[in-house]
């Protein structure tokens, strides 16, 4: 029978080992490493998002029971003790670093066969009840932390994370990020901010958003829509000059409304400053930060990030970034094996056989029979 490595062990095929050895070196996060390496805290943490596992203790025992297998994957096991102090203790930037750089190759390869990049902007909150910290911390007995996520909906990858207190405003988040010159931004009204507005398209980015119901537009010109548009109207125009008494507004250069209207009646008043693109092409760029709803929702369904492994603000920020490269690897390994076309069906076809001797691209087929397997046996009636 043909020998086959574990399902992890494929899996982990697709992480670029030398950049990750690149970025240990770089953060020096072995240098006193006596009894846990960053690979093995790597591997282990991994382990624990693919499995489902809610403990450090689960992890410790699993590890334990193949061990073996760990071991022909160049990690070894763990104590729940040292993994916690690894977490608290080595530096997130190997881990955010890595997941960077594979959702930047990952964005690198579908861009090709695209003319333009369209990038999603938005957060979402996760609840850190019962931890100690005071970093996390926005009310009595409450603390939360907020995941900034920059994704690439063509792609169907993460390309930025950031990890902050709930407190933190989106918007302050977001004037942190990178810019990519003349990508397209669709982001809600938590990034309502004229100034980063400004930044973006003097970057020549276009940008996709709406505007909040008691903001003016002194109109310039409206536009014609097609006949058959289920658009209600297309007005170019300019934002208010001042945002106070004192204070210009930065972004002065003149800006698209466009009308759309849901399915409940309710009225959306999308904003661009593409005055040139068809106005259906601006609404549906809105429509598409759906996409990263789905997103965050599959993530926190399948993965492990509403369940945290530490306290402190370096390990949830490890935990985040290994769950999100979870959700790179599970992404490239359904694509390599092209078994279904279902992420969800792929994660529990994952779980189910993770630490098994199976091929990815045969997850959905019935295990080959054990050679010890009694219906392999034969009996030899030759006479003695």
């Amino acid at each position: 029978m043909r020998h086959h490595n574990s399902v992890l062990h494929g899996l982990l095929k697709h992480v670029p080992w030398s950049r990750f050895d690149e970025l240990v070196e770089e953060h020096g996060a072995d240098a006193r490493a006596r009894k846990l390496s960053t690979k093995s805290q790597f591997v282990a943490l991994l382990y624990g998002q693919l499995a489902g596992a809610v403990s450090l203790r689960e992890i410790e025992t699993a590890m334990a029971s193949h061990s073996a297998r760990f071991y022909h994957l160049g990690a070894r096991e763990v104590s729940r003790s040292t993994l916690a102090d690894a977490n608290a203790g080595r530096s997130h930037e190997v881990f955010t670093g890595l997941l960077r750089h594979m959702a930047g190759a990952l964005g690198r390869g579908f861009r090709r066969q695209t003319a333009e990049a369209v990038r999603l902007i938005d957060s979402t909150g996760v609840r850190l009840a019962g931890m100690a910290s005071q970093w996390a911390r926005f009310s009595k007995g409450v603390a939360g932390a907020k995941a900034h996520i920059i994704y690439d909906p063509d792609a169907e990858a993460p390309l930025y994370l950031e990890v902050t207190p709930a407190k933190v405003n989106d918007i302050t988040a977001a004037q942190a990020m990178p810019i990519e010159p003349y990508a397209t931004y669709v982001f809600d009204l938590g990034y309502y901010h004229y100034a980063w507005w400004a930044r973006l398209d003097a970057a020549g980015c276009r940008i996709v958003t709406r505007l909040k119901k008691n903001t003016p537009l002194a109109l310039i010109g409206e536009r014609a829509l097609p006949q058959d548009s289920p658009l209600l109207y297309d007005r170019i125009g300019r934002l208010p000059e001042r945002l106070s008494s004192t204070r210009q507004n930065p972004f002065q250069r003149p800006v698209r409304e466009i009308g759309v209207t849901l399915d409940d009646g309710k009225i959306l008043r999308v904003v661009t400053n593409d005055l040139f693109a068809p106005a259906q092409e601006i609404a549906d760029l809105y429509k598409r930060r759906w996409a990263i709803e789905l997103f965050f929702r599959w993530v926190k369904q399948t993965l492990k990030i509403s369940h945290f492994l530490g306290r402190s603000e370096n390990a949830v920020r490890i935990q985040i970034a290994c769950a999100l490269i979870a959700y790179l690897l599970l992404r490239l390994a359904n694509q390599a094996s092209k078994i279904t076309d279902s992420p969800l069906a792929f994660a529990r076809l994952v779980r189910a056989n993770l630490m098994h001797r199976r091929a990815l691209d045969q997850l959905t087929r019935p295990p080959p029979p054990s050679p010890t397997d009694p219906r392999q046996l034969t009996l030899d009636l030759r006479p003695a």
